[in-house]
């Protein structure tokens, strides 16, 4: 053990460099340009405020990824409960005093960018169980008294992200912390139990909803009741798709955005945009790009000595399949409309900032896939 510490405490900087996931890292660069020219075709084919703002972030926030992977996998697991407890400081801040837009207090302003902490959360939770069950055993984990910590950790953030109110973002963080419960041995039981425990809740929780949000769950069952109103977003992004066909209508072409019949095509449908203009053969391509990108993560992980980097890498994987799925399911109308971006796709710095963030963690964990945490 001291011997394997020696030789990754002794890795040269070009070792370090060659010990890079670079198809990982050609996945990241492909779905960025990918973005970038989607968000260009957002702007109306010219260079305009959202397209310039996303290449500038997407190029800032890659090196910085690039940088923070010659982090040791170590100072991850050491700043993990640090890392939450400076997020939850944020998501306090943004909830008393933050910036409003759209009838949401969900930003705070750090003047080169106005954070949403919510997103960061979705990194911080992941990375604060992992530290909290990297030496656990199954039986401890099952331990009910060791299940008040995780728990309550994982109530609060979700509480403060609903009364923003950002209902989406709350459920995805729930699901991040949940994907590391049963990862790290949580007996499946808990699991059946809060599902028919959620399920009998149900009506008393959907009384406590906002009544756009109401009116979203309404509009997902059916979405021809109200055509030019609730329902409009999801009916134009399902035809906007459908349009597509097999090759799409070419770059710069998409009728329904072009013609602004889409809304927010910069951020939540940035999916539907693309594959109106790229058709199924385009869709696949984008899929297969993310598919390889979770292989990777789960690979590094899989390989990596550290119980900690493992765990992290298979939940961040299971996390960003679940941002995948939960976003191109929203905009096909298979579930209700819920704000969750694409991952490196949609536009949003603080999306962008936490995916990038999670990804040099486990660039991290791969290279330094020796090194052992006691």
């Amino acid at each position: 053990m001291y011997q394997t510490r020696s030789i990754t405490n002794q890795l040269t900087f070009f070792q370090k460099v060659r010990s890079f996931d670079f198809i990982l890292l050609v996945c990241v660069l492909i779905i960025g340009i990918i973005s970038c020219f989607s968000m260009y075709s957002t702007d109306g084919g010219d260079l305009l405020y959202h397209s310039k703002s996303h290449a500038i972030r997407f190029f800032v926030f890659f090196l910085m990824m690039i940088v923070f992977s010659f982090f040791n996998i170590k100072f991850w697991h050491s700043t993990g409960y640090l890392f939450y407890f400076i997020v939850l400081g944020f998501l306090i801040w943004a909830s008393l005093y933050g910036i409003t837009a759209s009838g949401s207090q969900r930003w705070v302003s750090l003047y080169f960018i106005n954070l949403q902490p919510s997103e960061l959360m979705k990194i911080a939770i992941i990375v604060c169980f992992a530290r909290y069950y990297h030496r656990a055993q199954v039986s401890d984990v099952n331990s009910f008294k060791n299940l008040l910590f995780p728990i309550t950790i994982l109530i609060i953030p979700i509480a403060l992200v609903v009364t923003q109110p950002d209902l989406g973002t709350s459920i995805l963080i729930a699901l991040s912390g949940l994907v590391v419960l049963w990862l790290a041995g949580l007996n499946i039981k808990y699991f059946i139990y809060s599902s028919l425990f959620f399920v009998i809740s149900l009506p008393f929780v959907i009384s406590f909803l906002e009544p756009y949000q109401k009116l979203r769950i309404l509009t997902f069952f059916n979405p021809d009741k109200d055509p030019l109103g609730a329902g409009y977003q999801i009916i134009q992004s399902k035809i906007a798709i459908g349009s597509g066909g097999l090759t799409g209508k070419g770059f710069l072409k998409g009728t329904q955005s072009y013609l602004d019949f889409l809304p927010e095509k910069h951020t939540d449908f940035i999916f539907t945009l693309f594959s109106e203009e790229h058709g199924f053969t385009g869709s696949t391509f984008l899929l297969a790009i993310y598919a390889i990108m979770i292989f990777r993560i789960l690979r590094i992980g899989s390989f990596t000595r550290s119980y900690f980097a493992k765990l992290y890498c298979f939940s961040f994987a299971a996390a960003i399949f679940i941002y995948i799925t939960v976003n191109m399911s929203m905009v096909l109308g298979l579930l209700p409309i819920v704000g969750s971006p694409l991952p490196i796709m949609s536009y949003g710095g603080s999306s962008m900032l936490a995916t990038m963030l999670g990804i040099s963690i486990v660039m991290s964990a791969k290279i330094y896939n020796k090194q052992v945490i006691s």
